[in-house]
């Protein structure tokens, strides 16, 4: 299925977001293998954080000057978040971007594998935790709750801007690969 995404993320035009006023964001959307099955990894940001205090998300964060790229800001903040080192990590592709409504981020998502067993470290100022969804619970439409465009799941609820780029992946696998599970 690895190969499946990047030839789907290979095949596409990013939609980029620009403008004045927007601040530069990525993240990462981390793909492992585990007992048989695909799973994405997401963070449970800490209380101590100015923005989104508590939320679920990925790895990810503003971009800083020192930043070559926003993919070096995913990268960058992945370690720093998470403990999971630019080596270990496989770029699949990009998504489009996406605009937060509240606070005018515009976030770039990267699509990546990570390998599996990791341990990570998160980092308490940032992030209170990680857990794991498995992609087919993801797939399965009858997870994903239309109404408040969320998914719950271990009660972690995944909403906002999280969940509006896991659905652009989500759907994008099911348009491009038909019966990809």
């Amino acid at each position: 299925m690895k190969q499946q995404i990047e030839k789907i993320l290979r095949h596409r035009k990013k939609e980029k977001i620009t403008g004045e006023n927007l601040k530069a964001s990525a993240v990462l959307i981390p793909i492992f293998y585990n007992q048989g099955q695909y799973h994405i990894l997401f963070t449970e940001r800490s209380d101590a954080v100015v923005f989104h205090k508590g939320q679920v998300c990925f790895p990810g964060g503003t971009q800083e000057p020192s930043d070559s790229s926003l993919l070096q800001t995913a990268l960058r903040e992945c370690e720093e978040e998470i403990g999971l080192e630019a080596k270990d990590i496989e770029i699949l592709g990009e998504l489009d971007d996406i605009l937060t409504y509240v606070t005018n981020y515009v976030i770039s998502p990267f699509v990546a594998f990570i390998p599996h067993p990791h341990s990570l470290k998160t980092n308490g100022r940032e992030v209170k935790g990680a857990f794991s969804v498995p992609l087919s619970f993801l797939m399965d439409e009858a997870n994903f709750k239309q109404d408040s465009y969320a998914y719950e799941y271990e009660g972690h609820i995944i909403w906002g801007a999280t969940a509006r780029i896991l659905r652009q992946f989500i759907d994008l696998l099911k348009f491009e690969s038909g019966t990809l599970q």
